[in-house]
């Protein structure tokens, strides 16, 4: 399962590039670049969401499993997404990043939401996991600011249609509320277990 998830992920690139050495992304090859990867990077994260919910239903525990991989490839489509970003519009130079970042709200969501993922990516081995203990849950828990960061990159960028951009949000609000919701039904509970064990 693990392999075929693997491969699934990886296709999209692979199509992508594709394309590209044959010159069929379209009139503007760049946009394209950006607008695919950007997607896959969403459409990941909000899969790594999906995780949890998943596992408490169907009681699957290899979907544990998948979750650092699906992660992973959350950051690696965030990252050639930045890169085309920086490479075709950009051109690699500093200044105009920073003229881009302060003008453009859109771009500044879109580059913190990526700089949050950096530790998420770099903590992601199961030896970061054991050295940091509590700690690595408390960071990871930063997947929650990067689905909401990319939510809005999506949706002040959008120009006239935002109903991709509302779909997301949503999912991504639905999926934060049952969180919230598991979160304060432990804490409910938390007292009366408690109790009832001593």
């Amino acid at each position: 399962m693990r392999v075929g998830v693997f491969i699934a992920c990886l296709v999209p690139f692979l199509l992508l590039v594709w394309a590209a050495g044959a010159g069929s992304l379209g009139p503007d090859p760049a946009e394209a670049i950006m607008h695919s990867t950007g997607e896959w990077s969403l459409r990941i994260l909000v899969l790594t969401l999906l995780i949890a919910p998943l596992r408490q239903y169907w009681k699957w525990p290899v979907l544990l499993k998948l979750r650092r991989m699906l992660g992973l490839y959350t950051f690696f489509y965030a990252t050639v997404h930045l890169a085309s970003f920086a490479h075709f519009y950009v051109g690699w130079t500093a200044a105009i990043l920073l003229e881009e970042l302060i003008e453009r709200p859109y771009i500044t969501a879109g580059f913190v939401a990526w700089l949050v993922m950096v530790p998420l990516a770099v903590t992601s081995t199961k030896s970061m996991q054991r050295a940091l203990g509590r700690s690595w849950l408390r960071l990871h828990q930063l997947i929650y600011l990067t689905a909401v960061l990319g939510c809005l990159h999506l949706i002040w960028q959008a120009r006239s249609d935002v109903t991709e951009a509302a779909v997301y949000t949503v999912i991504v609000l639905l999926l934060l509320a049952w969180r919230l919701r598991r979160w304060r039904l432990r804490r409910s509970t938390a007292p009366a277990t408690s109790s009832g064990a001593s």
